[in-house]
């Protein structure tokens, strides 16, 4: 059962630390020096890598379903845990925890952060950083769409045409799949990257904010994030890519290759898109009447931080816990929201939320009419039963578990307001979160080692839909 899931991670591994030759190439070129912290990192993991995949090297002809849930687990540890060893050898973080918590938060594209002043980093850490996003934004998004459906969690059977052998799926094979999403992946970067260039922002904050932005992810290179600039015409730009980002890799694959969009896809961007407004436009409202400022002022602050939390990005133009209580209660509750399945974000994401709506209304309908028969549909699709239970179960599981995170926190002696906050900005992937302590304008340097380390396997919980971690720690996974 080991030998391909040790074969995969082994390969991934390799691909990781050749990704670090270019942070080690950017150390020595600023820095002027013969060595560099990555050099190291990518021996190390490049070594550890090869062993992994030539000592367990074999046909891989089929994957069980078991093998699945530890290929997606191991993989996603091990790149956690290696990233980080740059981060330790650079000493940019004063222990293994706050590493580990950095690099997992990088590769869950998560955002949240235990450095204090990120302006004063060498180059070459802010754009592995950067990287570490963008990497993990690929890789989610392959998860989501060649892993997910065979897992069957949450839902995704709703998507299996795309992992099954039948004649109408999107593209043959799953390396079509992964370099078909990759393509797509890399020029939304790019073209995110040209379009901060030519707005005004440096070369290398350019590169460094798409590579984040695309992936929804939240680093930085500036302490205020996009506030720092102060430029509406950036603002425009970057909640552009985050609604790009948010939209399903395969929509673009679909549009390119058949010039078409299932009903399916098509209903969960239509709903996304319209939740983008109708809060953007309440929030809008809400701070140009409470902190009397003009409305259209008040709009372009809401639309980006609005865009930002739906889609689990956090970067920020503004601190919005200075709005009043009451935003800091809603973009709690809105960070739960996400944005399409099969895209870059986190949380529950939108076709959930739209199978838990159209049940209630069958379940409204059937009080009035019992003997009407209602189909649960997303737009005009029928959904079939087994994938309602499945959305219902992973629901109760996502909420099940920020609830257990904030009472481990509450119980190591934070304070309830921050317990939640971080539990939620964790679990979904948003990164800062509505507390002072770790909105916009602080960070997760104050936790303990030991809450660093359940705020991480927190942020891998998220990102690999909860039932992924959960269903290893059951006696029947390991039962022959």
């Amino acid at each position: 059962m080991w030998q391909p899931v040790l074969m995969i991670d082994g390969f991934i591994l390799c691909i990781l630390g050749i990704s670090m030759l270019m942070p080690a190439g950017l150390d020595v070129y600023d820095m002027k020096q013969e060595w560099s912290p990555f050099l190291t990192s990518a021996l190390v993991t490049i070594f550890i890598g090869l062993c992994l995949f030539v000592s367990n090297k074999s046909k891989i002809e089929k994957l069980n379903l078991r093998q699945g849930y530890l290929i997606t687990f191991v993989c996603w540890l091990s790149v956690g845990v290696f990233s980080a060893l740059p981060l330790v050898l650079s000493h940019v973080t004063p222990n293994i925890a706050s590493a580990l918590f950095e690099s997992i938060s990088g590769v869950t594209a998560t955002g949240a952060t235990v450095i204090e002043d990120v302006e004063i980093l060498p180059r070459s850490v802010l754009l592995w950083r950067s990287m570490l996003n963008a990497l993990g934004g690929i890789g989610v998004v392959i998860f989501a769409v060649a892993m997910l459906p065979f897992l069957g969690i949450g839902g995704m059977q709703i998507f299996e045409r795309e992992n099954n052998d039948t004649n109408d799926k999107l593209m043959p094979k799953f390396i079509d799949i992964a370099k078909w999403i990759i393509g797509v992946y890399l020029t939304l970067v790019l073209l995110c990257a040209f379009s901060l260039y030519f707005c005004g922002m440096g070369r290398f904050d350019a590169l460094n904010h798409a590579m984040s932005v695309v992936a929804t992810a939240g680093f930085s290179t500036k302490n205020a994030s996009i506030a720092y600039y102060n430029s509406a015409l950036i603002e425009m730009i970057v909640a552009l890519f985050m609604v790009l980002g948010a939209l399903p890799m395969t929509f673009y694959i679909i549009l390119l290759k058949k010039r078409e969009m299932e009903p399916i896809r098509l209903g969960q961007i239509k709903s996304f898109l319209k939740s983008v407004f109708v809060f953007s436009l309440l929030v809008a409202c809400f701070v140009s009447y409470h902190n009397q400022i003009n409305f259209f002022h008040a709009l372009r602050l809401a639309l980006f931080n609005v865009i930002s939390v739906m889609t689990t990005t956090g970067l920020s133009s503004a601190d919005y816990l200075e709005w009043g209580i009451w935003t800091a209660v809603f973009f709690t509750l809105l960070s739960l929201h996400g944005g399409c399945i099969g895209s870059t974000t986190g949380s529950i994401k939108v076709m959930r939320w739209q199978v838990l709506r159209s049940y209630f209304h069958k379940i409204l309908i059937a009080s009035i009419e019992p003997n009407r028969v209602v189909p649960i549909k997303i737009g005009e699709a029928p959904i079939a039963d087994k994938a309602v239970n499945s959305v219902f179960v992973y629901i109760f599981s996502f909420l099940g578990s920020i609830a257990a995170v904030a009472l481990v926190l509450n119980l190591m002696g934070y304070d309830l307001s921050t317990s939640l906050t971080a539990a939620v900005s964790t679990v979904t992937n948003t990164g800062p979160g509505a507390s002072k302590a770790i909105s916009a304008s602080g960070n997760y340097a104050f936790f303990s080692n030991s809450a660093k380390y359940l705020l991480s396997m927190a942020m891998l919980l998220g990102r690999l839909e909860i039932m992924t971690i959960l269903v290893i720690f059951t006696k029947s996974f390991w039962k022959n």
